[in-house]
């Protein structure tokens, strides 16, 4: 058989296969499970067996010296006639719904402007990402200490902040979450948009600005649909992060005034280690677990992301 045949017969197979042919002919399939089998490994090692062990736990009744007994759900009836533990639950809910709709529209704007070619801008962006770069309990102490009642701004602009005592009431305390958790997490979610916002082709730009569309046209026209996938990452990663913050709280306001910014994170980790009631911890946990896996999917079949599919698919 010709090279020529040879080269028509190797092209028909990718055709029928949906895979690009090779440089020897071969048709490029996806990479073997043995490409996965390392991060498989890792992956149930330090998060599906942990997982499987609290949710054993959780049926349990443990101090965390004896040995563990089987306690049935009583840990779950527990938790469920406890108004702390469900006030904390709707705490963790608020606190990721308002991080959610502050961060978002925050973090679409810098990534957007972030990816064009202003002056100064890589400069300006080094500065605005320092926060990423910084441990969330770091942070979290840098806030205490410029947020104090006694010594902080707040005891030293009273005409702006009243007495000055932030943590002193439910609604201070939790802008003042809100805050913190934007001012460290938004960067993170600014180059999340700044890479999508730079991948979306030149050519439609140009093709607006010929039929007479303005910048703002073109944003919502163009920008916030190519953004869309990166949209639905970035709120996942918020709605998982939210749900599971815990040194913010507790390093701000360990969970008061009161129960007031207790939150379920941080009341696993009181029933942990101050209570000593594993049990009951571990069903949090686990609840958390739940909670957060609904939401993302809800996320997930609400957008169509789940219908989505790569221009990559199937290398």
């Amino acid at each position: 058989m010709s090279p020529t045949a040879t080269a028509t017969v190797d092209s028909e197979k990718a055709k029928g296969t949906g895979r690009p042919a090779g440089p020897s002919g071969i048709g490029a399939g996806r990479p073997g499970f043995l490409w996965a089998a390392p991060a498989a490994v890792f992956f149930g090692l330090f998060a599906i067996v942990p997982l499987i062990l609290v949710a054993v736990l959780s049926f349990a009744s443990w101090d965390g010296l004896s040995d563990p007994e089987f306690a049935g759900l009583d840990n779950w009836k527990k938790l469920l006639d406890d108004p702390v533990m469900i006030k904390s639950l709707w705490l963790s809910v608020l606190l990721t719904v308002l991080g959610v709709v502050v961060q978002t529209p925050l973090s679409i704007l810098l990534g957007v402007w972030a990816a064009g070619h202003q002056r100064n801008r890589a400069v300006l962006s080094a500065i605005y990402f320092v926060p990423m770069l910084l441990s969330i309990a770091a942070v979290s102490v840098l806030w205490r200490a410029v947020l104090d009642p006694n010594f902080g701004v707040p005891a030293q602009a009273k005409w702006l902040f009243g007495d000055g005592n932030l943590f002193g009431m439910q609604s201070s305390a939790i802008g003042v979450l809100v805050f913190v958790s934007t001012w460290q997490f938004t960067p993170l979610h600014t180059l999340i948009y700044q890479g999508a916002a730079r991948a979306v082709p030149p050519v439609l730009y140009q093709a607006a600005q010929i039929d007479g569309a303005g910048t703002v046209r073109q944003f919502f026209h163009i920008t916030l649909p190519q953004l869309r996938n990166s949209i639905i990452t970035s709120m996942i990663l918020m709605v998982v992060g939210g749900l599971t913050t815990f040194d913010t709280v507790l390093i701000l306001t360990q969970g008061g005034p009161g129960t007031d910014t207790t939150i379920s994170a941080y009341y696993m980790y009181q029933k942990a280690f101050k209570s000593f009631d594993y049990g009951a911890a571990s069903a949090i946990a686990l609840l958390l677990v739940l909670v957060s896996t609904v939401i993302s999917l809800i996320v997930v079949r609400l957008s169509g992301y789940d219908k989505m599919r790569s221009t990559m698919e199937g290398l």
